[in-house]
C-alpha cells in the first residue's frame, strides 16, 4: 500500500474511483474538484495504489478554522482491508501537521451505513445545522 498525494495523469483514475463508489453526483463534476483542489494550498488529494491502480482516496484541506475532508473513497474490490483507516490517518496528520485543530465532515443523510465508519475512528455527530447557497448554481440535477 502506497499513499501519496495525486499528481498530473492520476485525475481520470481518481474520477473513476469516486463513481464506483457512488460520490459522484450530476451537479459535482470529479474533475473540476480535483481541479480546484490541486490549485488550493490549502487542499490535498491523497491517494492510494496498490501497483499502479489507485484504490483508495481522499480530500482535505482547511478554511483557516476547521479542516474538512471530503471524497474519502475505497474501491469496492479493495473495501474491508482498513483502507478507508489508513486513508483518514493521512488526512489527520496533515491537517494536524498544518496546525488544524480540528477535523469535520459531511456525511449524506441517504449514507447512514458510513455513520459507523466514522464512529468507529472516534468521530462524533455535532448539533449543528449546515446551510448552504450556491454561488454559481449547478447546470444539472438536485442542489444538495
Amino acid at each position: 500500500m502506497h499513499i501519496r498525494p495525486i499528481r498530473n495523469g492520476d485525475e481520470a483514475a481518481v474520477a473513476d474511483l469516486w463513481s464506483r463508489c457512488g460520490l459522484v453526483r450530476p451537479w459535482n463534476d470529479p474533475f473540476s474538484d480535483i481541479a480546484f483542489a490541486r490549485a488550493t494550498p490549502q487542499a490535498e488529494v491523497f491517494i492510494c495504489e496498490h501497483g499502479s491502480t489507485v484504490i483508495a482516496s481522499v480530500m482535505c484541506g482547511h478554511d483557516g478554522h476547521r479542516g474538512w475532508v471530503y471524497y474519502l473513497a475505497v474501491s469496492p474490490d479493495h473495501q474491508g482491508e482498513d483502507l478507508g483507516r489508513a486513508m483518514m490517518t493521512k488526512a489527520e496528520e496533515h491537517l494536524g501537521a498544518l496546525g488544524v485543530p480540528k477535523l469535520e465532515l459531511m456525511i449524506r443523510e441517504t449514507n447512514a451505513q458510513v455513520v459507523k465508519f466514522y464512529e468507529a475512528l472516534d468521530y462524533q455527530t455535532e448539533p449543528v445545522i449546515v446551510m448552504s447557497r450556491w454561488l454559481k448554481p449547478p447546470t444539472e440535477g438536485r442542489h444538495d
